[in-house]
């Protein structure tokens, strides 16, 4: 889940804590230690979950899901004899260091902590992450949608169970469209159509607004079919310049090139003014904004609507944009419990208070609930947004992941391809120094990456 508590996810991650992950992950990816990723854990077993939820214990849990407190209370009164100490270690990248740190103390780790699906590889191939696959966990793949499985996965280990899912759909402020006479874009070429008309109307409104961001820009990627990473062990292979990652420059360097971009930062007050006053018009987004726009933006209350993300083809085609698991550390005394408390959060019964503070499900039967779907949303005029969000849920497009150093990725992309935005230029160019950059990173700390 994503709301505007969460906005710092995007952040800069400390260099030096992604330096750390990376050094770390080097050795266990040249290690023959059976604990390391992809080792199977053959110590545990299902039974031992049951077990362990039935003796009880106490565990501890980082998180900075709003839904968080309300969930501890909940497992607590279903399982009397367990006691979950939940900490806040801070969002995002904030807890991610403190995480960092620990894990390279070799103590003060959490037994569970929430990791997000950009940056689960980092901590679960050095080995810092107990494999699931031990508990009978990967039973449980028919009960989430593809793409969020696939997050929960790094080498051959299963890392977590997923919480959330993000599907990009198209928010738009009706009242601005039906003013402008703008139609809803179903491709990107209508798009750029749509933003050039409402510009050249108004030269102080945008159709949507990108200053440079590292997880919209992947997710767009993504959508566009493109697989620029890959990872099997150390090799490393980067490739920002593939046929998929050409098909979305093609289409936003036109905006970026032509000036139809509000220079406005997300997450920034002048966005979430933006938003309300109709400056910006749209967003190509996750299914968890409904609660930010909600929230924080109370100005465009039933002016918001909901589309598909537009296409290059018309047909239905979309991708992740954020989303977490909840993960057992390695260090935790008593994986097992901790597991079983993962089980509960994003399997059983924890599943009801997350969706209840907005989260957007990865869960099929949830998706498939007729009370979610057919719930009205007065912020958007009346429309069942979960039906199209839903449907979104079913057309991401599939094979994505990401680097084994992610978090550091993401913290120069401002220094790369941010460039290319602030001057107005090809995101090309920029995009081939953000690869240049990432492949001399890789190779200094070891890793064999070709770009």
């Amino acid at each position: 889940m994503k709301t505007s508590h969460r906005h710092g996810l995007r952040r800069l991650v400390a260099v030096g804590a992604a330096v750390t992950a990376a050094s770390v992950l080097l050795a266990a990816c040249g290690s023959s230690d059976k604990t390391a990723a992809g080792s199977g854990q053959a110590q545990g077993s299902p039974d031992a979950v049951n077990a362990a939820l039935e003796k009880g214990g106490t565990i501890t849990y980082w998180s900075w899901t709003p839904s968080a407190e309300a969930q501890v209370k909940a497992f607590e009164q279903a399982y009397p004899k367990v006691k979950v100490n939940y900490v806040n270690a801070g969002t995002g990248n904030d807890q991610y260091t403190k995480l960092q740190n620990v894990i390279k103390a070799g103590s003060g780790a959490p037994d569970v902590a929430q990791i997000e699906y950009q940056a689960l590889p980092q901590f679960a191939l050095p080995g810092s992450l107990v494999d699931l696959r031990q508990y009978g966990f990967d039973s449980f793949q028919s009960a989430y949608t593809p793409s969020t499985w696939t997050a929960v996965h790094a080498g051959d280990g299963l890392f977590g169970l997923p919480q959330d899912s993000g599907p990009m759909a198209l928010f738009y402020n009706k009242e601005v469209f039906d003013k402008y006479g703008l139609t809803v874009p179903k491709t990107w070429d209508e798009y750029i159509a749509q933003a050039k008309k409402l510009h050249t109307a108004d030269p102080k409104k945008y159709l949507t607004n990108d200053t440079g961001d590292a997880g919209f820009a992947t997710s767009m990627i993504w959508q566009a079919g493109g697989k620029p990473f890959s990872t099997s062990g150390k090799n490393v292979t980067i490739n920002l310049q593939d046929a998929g990652t050409q098909k979305w420059t093609g289409v936003w360097n036109q905006l970026v090139t032509g000036g139809l971009l509000a220079n406005i930062p997300g997450w920034s007050d002048e966005w979430f003014k933006a938003l309300g006053d109709g400056t910006i018009a749209s967003l190509s987004v996750g299914a968890w904004m409904p609660g930010v726009l909600e929230s924080s933006v109370k100005g465009g209350a039933g002016k918001w609507r909901v589309a598909p993300l537009p296409t290059y083809d018309g047909q239905p085609a979309t991708a992740e944009n954020g989303g977490s698991t909840e993960s057992v550390l390695k260090q935790s005394a008593n994986p097992a419990l901790a597991a079983g408390f993962v089980r509960w959060l994003n399997h059983d019964g924890g599943v009801k208070p997350f969706l209840a503070s907005g989260g957007f499900p990865s869960t099929t039967a949830d998706l498939a609930d007729p009370a979610f779907l057919d719930k009205k949303s007065a912020y958007f005029g009346g429309q069942q947004i979960n039906q199209v969000l839903t449907s979104a849920a079913g057309s991401v497009v599939k094979d994505w992941s990401y680097l084994p150093f992610q978090l550091y990725a993401n913290s120069i992309f401002g220094d790369t391809v941010g460039k290319s935005y602030q001057a107005k230029t090809d995101l090309d160019g920029g995009l081939k120094a953000w690869q240049d950059a990432l492949v001399s990173y890789g190779n200094q700390q070891g890793f064999q990456v070709n770009g």
